[in-house]
């Protein structure tokens, strides 16, 4: 089968912005986006809870060649799966034993779990959560942690190629680059070898495209938004 449309639902320069950046490099412009307004609860209606019950986004919608449409939620599941359905795009290494293939993977999975979890945890502290629910302890032990754990890590690979994963752009870049830009936006990653690394990437035309809107992005929740109240992590 082959994918009959595509539709994204997305927040300007959240994980949604990974996937919206990977699918402008494998199919252009050729999907829909939804704008979800996250501020406003909008992900915690009936309605998008029957189609991503975790409330979030990215929310992927593949309607098959034969009418069927499935949901994909995971933003780090959302690159992988696009970079191989269309391989002649050639940002993955091909599905198989090779030390290229496990060197990609962990590294796509490395930007989306272990430094996503630490900067999840200083952003709800620092931007979301009710005063009287931040932990300035949190915010400190994953700031350290981000800092003299996972920044050596990437610092150490871009100082040595151009990209996460060597001298060619691939998909884990996708997650990566806007984990750097993340992380970057609460102060951490400022070496010179991040400044060249975003650099690079943000000339891409696919990234202006996928981040043509992040302007619109407020780090700080506003008190009076409704996020607040409804928020649970």
């Amino acid at each position: 089968m082959t994918p009959h449309h595509l539709k994204l639902s997305h927040y300007p320069a959240t994980r949604s912005a990974r996937a919206k950046w990977m699918l402008h490099e494998v199919v252009g412009d050729d999907f829909e986006t939804e704008r979800v307004a996250l501020y406003d609860g909008a992900q915690y209606s009936d309605e998008y809870l029957k189609r991503n019950p975790n409330h979030a986004v990215p929310l992927l919608e593949v309607t098959w060649s034969d009418g069927t449409v499935q949901r994909v939620i995971e933003s780090a599941a959302i690159v992988a799966f696009l970079a191989d359905a269309y391989p002649a795009a050639g940002l993955a290494p091909p599905p198989g034993l090779s030390p290229e293939r496990a060197d990609y993977l962990q590294m796509l999975h490395y930007g989306s779990t272990w430094m996503d979890m630490m900067l999840w945890q200083i952003r709800i502290h620092e931007s979301v959560l009710p005063d009287d629910q931040r932990d300035e302890r949190t915010i400190a032990r994953y700031r350290h942690k981000f800092a003299t754990e996972a920044e050596p890590q990437v610092a150490e690979r871009l100082a040595r190629a151009p990209y996460i994963c060597g001298e060619n752009f691939t998909a884990a870049d996708c997650v990566m680059g806007h984990t750097v830009f993340w992380a970057r936006g609460y102060g951490l990653c400022q070496d010179e070898v991040f400044r060249g690394y975003v650099s690079r990437i943000s000339k891409r035309p696919a990234f202006v495209k996928a981040f043509a809107d992040a302007k619109e992005f407020v780090k700080q929740v506003p008190k009076d938004k409704p996020l607040i109240r409804r928020f649970t992590g």
